[in-house]
């Protein structure tokens, strides 16, 4: 991976401007597939937390366990990362897995932050579920409306810590210290949606200790095409 974090957001910039402003639409999903124990991925989280700060993306770090031999244990490692990457590179015809990947709304796949892949995505029309998170006394609200004739989709639970630097002291990347961005420390199923009004409500005390946020997505069995997306800020 070449591009360097401030060139890779000036060309997303500059494509999203050239599209203009257009209807409301649903937050695009970027979902990172990264290791404290790969050299290559730091550009590509840096570019997430680039990412993060735009209100139509829903940017997400999920850190995999298969960088372990090299000699460092990454401490947000989660086997759901790996599960969750393993069904994409089925769903995307991949015989392998790597880091850095990044998944583009579910849809394909660009290696590290490639920013030309971003740009492309953001300029089009996405399809929108009726979603909304709440917080009500200690409890997520997730309501979803109707929508008639949509597939049988997955609600998902994303909860993430929003920031995090981490000391290396062994592997590809030692002595350095990581800025992180959008660190997914859990992946749930909630239940299952198929077009009609659909409520759940989460216990906040259910949540990761660590979590600073939670993201919602809705997406076909199998890890399809997003349809729905949304952020909720816990704190």
């Amino acid at each position: 991976m070449t591009n360097k974090p401030g060139q890779w957001l000036t060309a997303v910039m500059a494509l999203c401007c050239a599209a203009g402003a257009s209807a409301q639409q649903r937050p695009l999903v970027v979902e990172l597939f990264t290791s404290e124990g790969c050299s290559s991925c730091p550009p590509a989280e840096a570019a997430i937390g680039q990412l993060s700060a735009r209100a139509d993306v829903v940017a997400l770090a999920y850190h995999v366990d298969y960088w372990d031999d090299l000699g460092w244990r990454d401490r947000f490692e989660l086997p759901q990362s790996v599960k969750r990457q393993n069904i994409y590179a089925r769903a995307l015809h991949h015989a392998s897995v790597y880091t850095p990947q990044l998944v583009i709304d579910g849809r394909f796949d660009a290696v590290g932050a490639d920013g030309s892949a971003i740009a492309r995505a953001l300029g089009a029309q996405r399809m929108s579920v009726p979603l909304s998170l709440s917080l009500h006394e200690a409890e997520l609200l997730v309501d979803i409306g109707a929508q008639p004739q949509s597939p049988g989709c997955d609600v998902l639970l994303v909860p993430y810590l929003r920031h995090a630097v981490s000391a290396i002291g062994r592997g590809e990347n030692a002595g350095r210290n990581l800025e992180e961005f959008n660190i997914v420390r859990e992946v749930r199923t909630l239940g299952g949606w198929k077009g009609e009004p659909t409520a759940f409500r989460v216990p906040l005390s259910s949540l990761p200790h660590d979590a600073t946020d939670v993201a919602v997505l809705i997406q076909p069995a199998g890890q399809g095409p997003m349809v729905g997306a949304a952020i909720q800020p816990l704190r």
